[in-house]
């Protein structure tokens, strides 16, 4: 990046947040999405901003999406709003004192968006929408001209499981749809009678501030993230974009050939981070195979909402952090198995990627946990919500305001409530906004192929209610986070559902049944350790059977840790921060 250039690139969090990881409903194809726009901007009350109760009467009315869809859309993108803490506890409270749909209703009605930013919110919605030519062949048709990938782009590939992670896959989409994009942003009087945008078309200043959902830039290597509206206005390009202080807006044409001309990678993206970030190891200390794990991130460099950590092939290991460096980044945790990871900060997102047999336990989550082509795997979050996809037999014990998302290719899921607790984690949830209610972590809702939400698990109808069910309490069991920290939080905030609280309690009855009985026994000295070598015996069988006697071991420090590897990095041991160094593995 040169000193007098000026680079433009699509943000990451629209794509990595904002953009569902399923192929979008037909209705919100460009066809669709012109008439919307048309009938924003013409129509009283949905313009310049679009409340819940108009936008259910377009989704509904209009484009014939079911309820349920119509709202998961617009709260997906607010989700990705700057709200404070503070605003959004708040409306949780709100939301917790409904007791009746029209109460709902009526709180939802206060919610409104920027109309023209959740235009270009539902058109990236294409973002994963599938071609024929794709499906049939698995990529796109090779070209005499296509350049070898370089390792790091091999890299970035072979880590994405989908396209909403991988920043060249943003960069290829706006690209190839800057001209729909910015025909959406055309006022209706300067549209063709085919509802086209014409060659003299002008776009508003006010239009092009929305396109700052998708698209930031800055001016020379090493200088401040700007705004579009900011750079095309003034300096270096408010000349190519030909925009004019007296009308405030831009010719389409030169808007459109300025910003195809300066568009560039994210430099805060995976491929920068796999690239150039810092990357860490740590030597593998428990017995098994002797596979290193890698972490890269660029939260020592990135700005807020472009932080990101990538961990991969974290195996047969147990790693446990706190720490600033986690602190509102996007995380992704790769091709991890037979792994033990507390994540313990306040978190932006996290996607759990192609692991199996493996706990995941995080901090609280500002934005949404996605779970994707996992086997095997328990994760236990407080999430904005929770996105489970082509995964079997994995367990999620949530605390969610929002209803769980379950989408194509699930089996064997299992959703059950949160029941971890750990000292700092009610100051963590306050820090991002998540409150103890409401919680709703047992109504999920089931999208199809097609993009339409399936009817609830209470409906005989359903086809695919039988992907998941709800824990029965007789399964249920607590979990303990095994690290010593500071904090005020000393149970699990809201406390647990009625019916898993009475199955704790009659557990903890037999317990007590089974030391009355040992005691009334009345065995001699020779007896009590006897029967004590047995219990333990059983005890140590049952580890070994269930896998916790892995977890155990991987608890217990080794003096190898505190040596170097052979990259040159230091491996101590893992901590919780504040904590005893109880870890195996090495921190950032």
């Amino acid at each position: 990046m040169e000193a007098d250039s000026v680079s433009i690139w699509p943000r990451m969090e629209p794509f990595l947040l904002g953009a569902l990881q399923v192929a979008p409903t037909s209705k919100l194809s460009l066809h669709y999405l012109r008439k919307m726009a048309i009938y924003v901007q013409t129509r009283e009350g949905c313009f310049p901003v679009l409340s819940w109760s108009m936008w259910r009467h377009i989704a509904c009315g209009k484009l014939q999406l079911p309820e349920d869809l119509a709202w998961l859309y617009l709260e997906t993108f607010d989700l990705l709003l700057g709200h404070t803490p503070e605003e959004r506890l708040e409306r949780a409270e709100c939301l917790s004192q409904c007791s009746s749909k029209s109460e709902l209703d009526q709180q939802r009605s206060k919610l409104s968006v920027d109309t023209l930013q959740f235009l270009l919110f539902l058109y990236i919605q294409q973002l994963n929408r599938m071609s024929l030519r794709t499906s049939l062949i698995g990529e796109e048709w090779p070209s005499h001209r296509a350049r070898s990938p370089s390792p790091s782009e091999r890299e970035t590939k072979a880590s994405s499981q989908n396209k909403n992670w991988d920043d060249q896959a943003h960069l290829s989409f706006v690209q190839n749809h800057l001209a729909d994009i910015l025909e959406l942003l055309v006022e209706p009087g300067q549209l063709s009678q085919s509802g086209q945008a014409k060659r003299d078309s002008q776009i508003s200043l006010e239009a092009v501030q929305s396109l700052g959902l998708l698209l930031e830039g800055s001016v020379g290597h090493g200088k401040g993230i700007q705004p579009i509206h900011k750079l095309l206005t003034k300096g270096l390009l408010q000349t190519p974009s030909g925009y004019s202080m007296l009308s405030r807006s831009f010719p389409l044409h030169r808007l459109l050939s300025c910003l195809q001309q300066n568009l560039t990678l994210n430099p805060f993206g995976m491929t920068a981070c796999l690239r150039s970030g810092k990357k860490l190891a740590w030597a593998q200390q428990v017995e098994g195979a002797m596979k290193r794990a890698k972490i890269a991130r660029n939260t020592h460099m990135a700005p807020p909402g472009s932080k990101m950590v990538l961990m991969s092939q974290v195996i047969k290991q147990t790693l446990a952090k706190t720490s600033d460096k986690l602190t509102g980044a996007n995380i992704k945790i790769h091709r991890c198995s037979d792994a033990f990871i507390y994540l313990l900060s306040p978190l932006r997102s996290v996607s759990v990627d192609k692991c199996r047999d493996s706990t995941v336990v995080l901090g609280p989550v500002q934005t949404s946990v996605h779970i994707h082509s996992c086997q095997n795997v328990r994760v236990v979050c407080v999430a904005g919500r929770v996105v489970i996809s082509a995964s079997s037999r994995c367990t999620v014990h949530a605390l969610t305001p929002t209803c769980p998302l379950l989408l194509p290719g699930n089996s064997d899921i299992t959703l059950a409530p949160f029941h971890i607790f750990y000292p700092s984690l009610e100051d963590h949830m306050a820090s991002v906004g998540l409150a103890v209610v409401p919680n709703a972590w047992d109504q999920p809702l089931v999208l199809g192929t097609e993009g339409l939400a399936s009817p609830p698990l209470s409906s005989p109808s359903s086809l695919d209610s039988t992907c998941y069910r709800l824990l029965p309490p007789s399964e249920f069991h607590t979990l303990a986070v095994p690290f010593q920290m500071e904090g005020d939080t000393c149970e699990v905030p809201g406390g647990l559902p009625p019916a898993y609280q009475a199955a704790l309690r009659e557990k903890q009855k037999r317990i007590q049944n089974w030391q009355k009985t040992v005691m009334e026994a009345r065995l001699n000295k020779e007896q009590k350790q006897q029967f004590q070598e047995l219990v333990e015996l059983k005890f140590h069988e049952w580890l070994l059977e269930t896998g916790h006697r892995q977890e155990l071991d991987s608890l217990i420090p080794t003096m190898a840790n505190s040596q170097k590897n052979s990259d040159g990095a230091a491996t101590d041991s893992s901590r919780v921060k504040d904590a005893k160094p109880v870890q195996t593995t090495a921190a950032y």
